[in-house]
Parts: C-alpha cells; sequence; structure tokens
C-alpha cells in the first residue's frame, strides 16, 4: 500500500501570509493554514518525503516522524530545501546520513546553500548527508521502492515530478511534457501544483490542472502549491469536478490497497 501524507501543501510565502488581512489568510478553518509545499511517502514500511522546506522541522513534529529513508528533491528554490539542516536529530537518533536524491544541479546548489555540511572535517553535529544523483526519466530505486523521476518546466525552469507505483507528485509546474503525460496515464494518486485560478507565468492554474487531471484519467486528483488568492478551501472546493480535490496540510491518501 501506498500512504501519502500532505505535509505542507502552500506557496513559498505560506499561509497565512505575513501582514496580510485577507479572508483567507484570516479564516479559521485549519485547512486555509498551510505550510511550504512537501509531502511523505510511506510505502512497504519505508517512509519517503518529497522536498524539505523552511517548515521541515514542524511538519516532521506534526506527522510524530521517526525515521527517513530518503528525502526526494524537486528542485532547489529555498521553499524546497533549506529545512534540509534539520535532518540532524534523524541522524543523532539512527547513527546515519540520510540519502538525498536530486538532479546534478540541484545537488551542487544545496552544497552552495549548506558549504559546512560538505567541508571535508565538517563541524560535530553538522547534518550528515549522503547525495545521489538522479537524471529525468531514469527509474531509480531506493531500500527496495521504485521512483520515475518525471521532468516538468516550473516556467523556463527545468524541475522533476516524482512517480512511484499508482502515486504521481508533480509541483512547481507549468508546463508537462506529453511524454510525462503519457506515463503518468490512469493513475491513482495524482498531485498538481496550481497557484491560483488567474493564469500565472511559472505555475499551473486550477482550471489548467483540471484539464491535466482529465487529459490523464487520474482516479483521483490533489490541488497543492496553493496561494491565498485562491480563495478559501470550502469554496473552492464546492466548485471542483468529482475526483478533484483541494489538499490541505494534514490530509492522507492511500492508493494500491
Amino acid at each position: 500500500m501506498y500512504e501519502l501524507t500532505f505535509l505542507g501543501t502552500g506557496t513559498s510565502q505560506g499561509i497565512p501570509v505575513i501582514g496580510c488581512e485577507c479572508k483567507v489568510c484570516n479564516s479559521p478553518d485549519p485547512r486555509d493554514h498551510r505550510l511550504r509545499t512537501s509531502a511523505l511517502l510511506k510505502v512497504g514500511g519505508k517512509t519517503f518525503v518529497f522536498d524539505a522546506g523552511p517548515d521541515f522541522r514542524q511538519q516532521m513534529l506534526r506527522e510524530r516522524v521517526k525515521n527517513i529513508d530518503a528525502i526526494l528533491l524537486t528542485h532547489e528554490h529555498n521553499d524546497h530545501v533549506i529545512g534540509l539542516d534539520d535532518v540532524r536529530p534523524f541522524n543523532f537518533m539512527h547513527r546515519k546520513g540520510i540519502d538525498i536524491f536530486g538532479t546534478d544541479r540541484v545537488i551542487k546548489e544545496v552544497a552552495n546553500r549548506f558549504p559546512y555540511v560538505f567541508e571535508e572535517n565538517p563541524y560535530p553535529g553538522a547534518p550528515q548527508i549522503s547525495t545521489h544523483l538522479i537524471e529525468p526519466l531514469i527509474p531509480f530505486n531506493v531500500n527496495g521502492t521504485d521512483f520515475f523521476p518525471l521532468p516538468v518546466l516550473h516556467g523556463s525552469w527545468p524541475v522533476l515530478g516524482f512517480k512511484s507505483g499508482p502515486v504521481v507528485y508533480i509541483t512547481d509546474a507549468k508546463y508537462i511534457p506529453e511524454e510525462v503525460l503519457d506515463e503518468i496515464k490512469g493513475a491513482e494518486i495524482l498531485v498538481l501544483n496550481a497557484l491560483r485560478k488567474k493564469e500565472h507565468h511559472s505555475h499551473l492554474s486550477l482550471n489548467q490542472a483540471i484539464e491535466i487531471s482529465l487529459k490523464v484519467g487520474a482516479k483521483n486528483t490533489y490541488i497543492t502549491h496553493v496561494s491565498h488568492v485562491m480563495g478559501l478551501y470550502n469554496e473552492v472546493q464546492a466548485e471542483l469536478p468529482s475526483g478533484v480535490y483541494l489538499a490541505y496540510d494534514g490530509l492522507k491518501v492511500s492508493a494500491g490497497l
């Protein structure tokens, strides 16, 4: 069985946005409060995390995560990698490094952001990270679990989504190539980003995400990387077609039963 937990479903600013007084940022509904986008996948007793942004520590505490087998990075923007320093408790508990998977460009940028991790003689207590290079469209296996890296474009910036069994996780996409659409047809769980209803230069809009969901025939589609201008959870969810859901922090969904 595959179980996906949405650790965070917000944009790089999160919701509430600092200083904002809009109805979403002031909403009492916890489903309108969104940490930076990330997800946790459990497969056969193994635990994998997609991205580790600035809310990584809070997300691990909320879900009471005791161990992770690997972190898979979609790209190197701060809201997806800057929480990597907080792998240290896992290092201390299990006396081992954390495996990080990303493209060559992403791994190099992680080394630039966290130079103290990669020094020849790192400071005692620095995060222990083992990096692994992956390439788009070339499958890889982590502790018995298969992943397929999906190349998509974040505006003009190449980033990755991931497919594992019946689960597809794509965030920060604006354009999804036909070969990727073919690969993800019939997904039981399809996660897609949609920043807002209005067109955006580097993210899918809500209607664009719905169109992709229908095109690939996904059984269930969950919308993530949502901004406060999308609208209130209850109002947006009521407008969505059958099988399409606005994800929220802490939501758990399963496939492959």
